[in-house]
């Protein structure tokens, strides 16, 4: 199945993303060409394939885990205080994603 212009469009909606004509244009194929690999994927056999936890280490020889512990944190007034504006024990920001 060939992407359309309107998928493209569709999908910049979902990501809540302004398009122009050249980006749709542009991103067309694109997007269509890792639909098309992922289909290859899909056809792959995987029945005998053992679900992996970890890809390239296993849990003991993975040299970023560590013992997790518990550590003293920062009390709720702290962060606040660098805070441009707070309130009721949060951070108060703008408004950025406004939706119709």
């Amino acid at each position: 199945m060939a992407l359309t212009e309107k998928d493209v469009r569709y999908v910049a909606e979902l990501a809540h993303l302004e398009l122009s004509e050249t980006e749709v244009r542009k991103f067309l194929p694109q997007l269509d060409s890792i639909l098309q690999y992922v289909q290859k994927l899909n056809e792959l056999d995987t029945q005998r394939v053992e679900p992996m936890a970890q890809v390239t280490f296993t849990e003991a020889s993975h040299p970023a885990w560590r013992e997790d512990l518990a550590r003293p944190g920062l009390s709720r007034d702290e962060p606040l205080s660098n805070a441009p504006e707070s309130g009721g024990g949060c951070f108060k920001v703008p408004k950025v994603i406004e939706r119709e």
